[in-house]
């Protein structure tokens, strides 16, 4: 094999390749004395039939799968001499090809950019950090309570007023045909819970349990079923029964319901959920902060089909939201080429962070471990309140859902070491301003998202 190298262009690398042709024909003559060995022809012993009359027969088929092999294990071949690191796999252009000649082609490779690491010590970060306020407690515990409650039938001969509770009976039709998804039975409906479309609700206050509306309203022009969207319906709705809800004194007796020791223990565990969602506002902040940093510190060129390659996965997520009717508002208002714009911007700082965190771990030979992979299964098993045993035998049953966890989990290993390398300062600041993350961007190297939310 001869290999001839062009000049170079940036992270470009390409290359002239020549497979001499008495190669390539020992590599025929060892595909077809492999074809003949199982081979069963009439009035022949099986692998024993001429190789003339085998050539003629199967050598077309095997000089494809000969020269397939041969030009992938010379790419793989020059790829090791040349020490090369390919961002993805090498682009392959066959040049000349006749049986019985040499063989060219030309193999241009991408290959992932030389990072020079520095010191991570003068890196200064503030940590931004809050104090739970106890009407924030006193407010999750209120919070919690109505979610407990219980209704009784109202008894009195009265209105639904808001904030009762209807159970209705409803047949929604547009233009008079009954439409999937329409009909309900003995649904309890909060009046002013806002949970049925809008104008819905406030046509029933004011009736009576027994009474039948005819209710017209219309369906938002984004609603999620795109059949319905923007359309005007008549439901036609049933009062059966008119329920308030019935206080839930909170007490200790309650917050054994809850499994703690006694309403202070409440406010205690209460405390500590609401510091942790502090603690995880904090560290997005602070990671936001650090790549910050290490986007402005780092300079270094990147490989260009992987942006290209980040930029058409997020601009097909924006596309797939626009068509479902999931944009954010602010964006719908927004012109496209600016939003495309930006994805572009957003693409090129991903890849770059990505590897630049890559060779961080490379360097530093940090692997992931099963603790790691534990913690992040209670991390997101500490999103579901009193699901917590569920989410995380969720998780261990479910290889692809588990495999999905790794890659984020890797990522906050690699910035874990750098915090710990960093200079970060602790900076007390209000809640107000610990939740503020406008003009940000949600801080994963894999994150779509930056002003521009893509559902």
């Amino acid at each position: 094999m001869k290999v001839t190298e062009e000049k170079s262009t940036g992270l470009t690398k390409k290359y002239n390749i020549t497979i001499a042709a008495t190669d390539f024909a020992a590599a025929v003559d060892k595909k077809l004395s492999e074809v003949a060995k199982d081979l069963k022809i009439p009035g022949f012993r099986t692998g024993h039939a001429p190789k003339a009359m085998i050539e003629k027969k199967y050598r077309p088929s095997v000089l494809g799968e000969a020269l397939d092999d041969m030009v992938r294990d010379a790419v793989n071949q020059v790829i090791v001499e040349k020490n090369l690191r390919p961002a993805v796999t090498p682009d392959v252009k066959l040049d000349k090809f006749e049986d019985g000649k040499d063989i060219e082609f030309t193999m241009e490779a991408e290959v992932l950019p030389e990072i020079s690491l520095g010191d991570f010590s003068k890196i200064s970060l503030k940590k931004y950090v809050a104090k739970v306020p106890s009407e924030d407690v006193e407010k999750a515990i209120q919070q919690i309570a109505a979610s407990r409650r219980n209704t009784s039938k109202v008894e009195e001969d009265r209105a639904a007023q808001k904030g009762d509770v209807v159970v209705i009976d409803f047949v929604g039709s547009i233009d008079g045909v009954e439409f999937n998804g329409g009909k309900g039975n003995d649904y309890p409906l909060e009046l002013g819970s806002n949970s049925f479309i809008p104008g819905y609700e406030d046509q029933l206050i004011g009736h009576k349990a027994g009474e039948t509306i005819n209710v017209k309203t219309t369906f938002p022009k984004e609603y999620h079923a795109k059949d319905l969207a923007g359309k005007e319906a008549l439901f036609v709705t049933t009062i059966k029964e008119l329920r308030t809800y019935t206080p839930v004194e909170i007490n200790d007796e309650f917050a054994k319901s809850l499994g703690a020791k006694d309403l202070a223990d409440l406010k205690t565990n209460v405390e500590k959920r609401i510091a942790e969602d502090y603690e995880n506002a904090s560290r997005l902040k602070l990671k936001r902060e650090l790549l910050d940093a290490l986007d402005k510190e780092y300079k270094f060129d990147i490989p260009q089909k992987l942006v290209d390659a980040e930029y058409e996965a997020i601009e097909k997520q924006y596309q797939n939201a626009k068509s479902n009717n999931s944009l954010d508002e602010a964006d719908k208002a927004r012109d496209e080429k600016d939003i495309l714009a930006e994805y572009k911007d957003i693409a090129l700082r991903r890849v770059k962070l990505g590897l630049l965190l890559s060779e961080v771990s490379n360097q530093n030979k940090i692997i992931l471990a099963p603790e790691d992979i534990n913690k992040a299964i209670m991390n997101e098993a500490k999103k579901y309140p009193g699901q917590e045993k569920m989410v995380f035998e969720y998780y261990v049953r479910n290889k692809e859902a588990m495999e999905a966890l790794r890659a984020p989990a890797f990522e906050e290993k690699i910035i874990d070491y750098i915090l710990g390398k960093a200079n970060v300062t602790d900076t007390e600041v209000s809640v107000a301003e610990l939740y503020n993350f406008d003009d940000t961007e949600n801080t994963s190297v894999k994150s779509t998202k930056k002003k521009t939310k893509v559902a």
